[in-house]
């Protein structure tokens, strides 16, 4: 999706720079130029995360320094989970909205539905009856700069709420870990569809969110367990915070440490290995949408030179962690990642994996490679 950016040597009429101007000093966080994203809904897929033309600014150059600094007392809780403890009159609320709404261009319609989002996010439950106040989870100044961050500096929205929905769940998230893509959701029906996956024990490296540790949990019956581990702390957080809010305590264990360091005892145990790792090229970074980029962890990216680096590292484990009959799937960055290594499992170790196959996501892409243990 082709997306469009005003740059200072764009021809704009007289007027809307004035407009743009006066907008951004009611809103008294910055005088510099607005940029506006013009881009879906950010449930980002892995295929957003392709290059961008040269004139594009690279995603490893920083925002700019004039960029709004965090609020000092701001809440680090996702917005959404916020208690609703913020009075304010209808009138102040309304004209927040009016403020937000006029820095979306008729052009980008979909900011007109992230704000409806966002404003559903951060208000109390609706009622029947028309209060004195609406109640917010956050101080209207915070949400100004939260606003102003995402159709300014590109700030995924999901970073703004809190939030993801994403494979049935509402997936807590912060700064610092990966926003789950719509297409992993398709681990999950791959999952499903293993002979007695509901009492295996399973293993989702590299967690990050936890999103796919709290979807299998759920599908799991009495005796299924699942292994969630990531060398994140941040993700480690937001894992226990999201397995906590589904009250997956007993289903889900939570182990800091990379990839199957964690998992030693139980090892040879595993009926299936799940893994979304980092898998862009290094050199590929630079050519991120800056929504990618400048705002998610390069930990949960970097794939090293060719992209490469974690997935054989995974593929090298698996024999010694699955049992017999044990099952695998793994995320990867497309069709020539995908052909390369089934490829490679199955001449290197053709007598212990079987059915070993690229699988399409739901652009033909072939996405994830999937296999059995002998």
């Amino acid at each position: 999706m082709a997306s469009w950016y005003p740059s200072s040597s764009s021809p704009q009429p007289q007027a809307a720079i004035v407009l743009l101007l006066s907008l951004e000093a009611m809103l008294s966080l910055s005088a510099r130029p607005i940029l506006f994203p013009f881009l879906p809904k950010p449930r980002l897929h892995r295929l957003f995360l392709r290059p961008l033309s040269s004139a594009t600014a690279s995603a490893l150059t920083p925002p700019s320094p004039t960029t709004p600094a965090p609020l000092e007392h701001a809440d680090p809780t996702p917005l959404f989970l916020r208690p609703p403890t913020h009075p304010v009159p209808p009138s102040s609320l309304e004209a927040f909205r009016l403020r937000a709404a006029a820095l979306v261009p008729p052009s980008a319609p979909h900011l007109h539905r992230h704000l409806r989002w966002f404003l559903a996010d951060a208000s109390a439950p609706a009622t029947d009856q028309a209060p004195p106040h609406h109640l917010l989870r956050a101080p209207l100044e915070e949400l100004e700069a939260l606003w102003l961050a995402h159709v300014r500096d590109r700030r995924p929205f999901q970073y703004v709420v809190g939030n993801e929905h994403w494979g049935g769940l509402v997936v807590a998230l912060r700064d610092g870990v990966l926003i789950p893509r719509p297409e992993t959701e398709a681990v999950l029906e791959m999952v499903g569809a293993v002979e007695g996956f509901e009492g295996g024990w399973w293993a989702d490296l590299g967690t990050g969110s936890g999103a796919i540790a709290v979807a299998v949990a759920r599908m799991l019956g009495p005796h299924g367990r699942v292994f969630a581990t990531d060398v994140s702390e941040v993700a480690i957080e937001v894992t226990r915070l999201n397995v906590e809010r589904y009250e997956l305590q007993d289903k889900v264990e939570i182990r800091h440490g990379s990839w199957f360091e964690p998992l030693e005892e139980v090892k040879g145990k595993l009926m299936g290995v799940i893994s979304n790792p980092p898998y862009i090229p290094t050199d590929d970074l630079p050519g991120l949408q800056p929504e990618v980029g400048w705002h998610e962890p390069k930990l949960a990216l970097d794939g090293g030179k060719d992209g490469l680096d974690h997935l054989l590292h995974i593929c090298e484990g698996l024999s010694s962690a699955l049992k017999p009959g044990g099952f695998f799937v793994f995320e990867t960055n497309g069709n020539k990642q995908s052909e390369f290594l089934v490829d490679f499992i199955s001449t290197k170790w053709s007598s212990s994996f079987c059915n070993v196959e690229a699988v399409l996501d739901f652009a033909d892409i072939k996405r994830f490679v999937r296999g059995y243990h002998r």
